[in-house]
Parts: C-alpha cells; sequence; structure tokens
C-alpha cells in the first residue's frame, strides 16, 4: 500500500503578517529592545539634570554607562523572563497561581539582574581604570534594586506575554512539506517503505513483482496492475505488459527496427519495452 501524509497546516490562527513565527519575534523584540533605548536616554538625561541640580557634576559617558548596563543586564534576563511566560500564564496555569508564581519568580530575576549589572559596570568601569562601588541612596542597594526591579518585571512579564499572543495569533503559518509517498513492501516479517522517487522499475515475476530500489531486487506478492494502481500519479509508465519504470529515471530510448524499443535507466539498466506502449514514455 502506498503511505501518504495529509497536507495541513499550522501556526496562528490568522498567519495575515506574512512573516515566520520566529521572524515576528524577532521583530517585537527588537522594538521592544529599541523602546529600551528611549527610555534609558530619557533616564540618563534626567540623572544628569537632577545631579546638577544638586550642585554635582556628572559624566554623561558614566550616566549612560549606568542605565546602559542595566538594559543589557535585562536584556539577558528577558531569555528566563520569556521561558517563565511562555509556560506560566493562563489558561495553561489558572490566573491567581500564574499571579503567585510570577511574584516568587521576580526575586530571582531581579537578583540576577543585579548580579549582572554589577558584573558589567565592573567590568567597565575596570577599563577606564577606575573602581566601580555598588550603592544606593537608602544605603541599601540590593533592597533598593529589588523595589525598582519588582515594577520592571511586571512590566516585562506583560510585555512578553503580549508578544506572544502576537506571534501566535498573527504570525504566518510555516509552509507544510508534504511526506515522501512510500511503497510498503514485505519481505517476510518485514515491512520496507520504499520512497516512491527511489523506485527505479517494477516487473512482473509470477505471483509477484520485482522491484528495482537502490540496486537492489525486492519481491514483493502482488500483481503488476495493483503496484501500477498504486503507483498512479507518481510519474510511473508501462513499457510491457509485464514491466514499469519511473519516468524520471530514464536517460535514453533506442527505438528498434521492429518498433520495439529499450529504454536506460539511470543505473545502467536496459528494459526492453514494446511499441504498444512506446508512447508512454515519449509522451
Amino acid at each position: 500500500m502506498t503511505d501518504e501524509e495529509a497536507r495541513g497546516t499550522s501556526g496562528g490562527a490568522a498567519g495575515t503578517s506574512g512573516l515566520s513565527a520566529r521572524a515576528l519575534t524577532a521583530l517585537l523584540l527588537t522594538a521592544i529592545f529599541l523602546f529600551g533605548l528611549v527610555r534609558i536616554a530619557a533616564n540618563v538625561y534626567s540623572y544628569i539634570a537632577d545631579r546638577e541640580g544638586a550642585g554635582l557634576a556628572t559624566s554623561p559617558t558614566i550616566a549612560w554607562m549606568l542605565e546602559g548596563s542595566s538594559l543589557v543586564a535585562w536584556t539577558v534576563m528577558m531569555i528566563p523572563c520569556w521561558f517563565a511566560v511562555q509556560r506560566i500564564r493562563p489558561p495553561r496555569v489558572p490566573l491567581p497561581a500564574t499571579a503567585l508564581i510570577h511574584a516568587l519568580l521576580a526575586i530571582p530575576i531581579s537578583l540576577g539582574h543585579i548580579a549582572l549589572m554589577v558584573g558589567f559596570r565592573t567590568a567597565l568601569w575596570r577599563l577606564m581604570g577606575l573602581s566601580y562601588h555598588f550603592t544606593a541612596p537608602d544605603g541599601t542597594p540590593i533592597l533598593y534594586e529589588l523595589r525598582k526591579d519588582l515594577s520592571a518585571y511586571v512590566e516585562l512579564v506583560f510585555i512578553l506575554f503580549l508578544v506572544q499572543w502576537l506571534v501566535a495569533r498573527y504570525a504566518a503559518p510555516p509552509a507544510a512539506t508534504p511526506k515522501r509517498r512510500a511503497l510498503a513492501v514485505g519481505d517476510g516479517s518485514v515491512t520496507h517503505h520504499l520512497p516512491i522517487d527511489e523506485i527505479e522499475h517494477v516487473a512482473a515475476a509470477g505471483n509477484y513483482v520485482e522491484i528495482a530500489w537502490r540496486g537492489q531486487r525486492l519481491l514483493h506478492r502482488a500483481t503488476l496492475s495493483a503496484i501500477e494502481a498504486e503507483l498512479a500519479g507518481a510519474g510511473f509508465a508501462r513499457i510491457h505488459r509485464s514491466r514499469l519504470v519511473r519516468r524520471d529515471a530514464v536517460r535514453r530510448v533506442v527505438t528498434l527496427k521492429s518498433g520495439d524499443f529499450d529504454v536506460e535507466t539511470e543505473s545502467g539498466a536496459v528494459l526492453r519495452g514494446s511499441r504498444r506502449y512506446r508512447g508512454n514514455v515519449e509522451s
């Protein structure tokens, strides 16, 4: 019998954007990063203005390094946040449980952000020949950053949830790739599934047919007419009352004086064809 996978599509329900899920995700995450750049630019100039208002001189470079290191750290932490949102969200997880779990996750995510941020700043300051000191206005830098990060985490979770929803809703479904058709050939207790586009020719052999496949000859208990029906639409042509050949495997057709012809296949085999079937390979 012939095996063939039913055609279908998968992906977003609408699939109207024309972009793949990966491309749409990259586009939306890039937009989020650019939005983050706009926000830190505002924070940088607010920070400089506040320092100058207090009579403290501040280097714009230092201000950008402070805010930029935080943005890069959040960009890295977006990876675990992405998977957390993907797995912990309604309706997969009830809304109260989702809120509780994300409230608990906010703490390790914030600590990861702080650790990365401090690491980046320490490395940058060393490159400038300076020493970085992790401080805060209230004297408790970790608690100070935790308070800020909690709101940032809530905002990030909401944005990532929205991104994943948009991708699931509007990304174009991947192009369906039909499975290669195969012919099931019994060989004792073993059944071979031969890709039809690899079968070169088939010949009748009593109560069996002999199938030429990858240089082998396999016997299969069936009539040639039954195999011809199973191979319908696969590009096979009858060249003799006892022989079929795959058209794409034909390399040369030589017509004999009698009107019969010889078919040379890609494997080098030469098959005799009857003149009444010559039109099957010449059309």
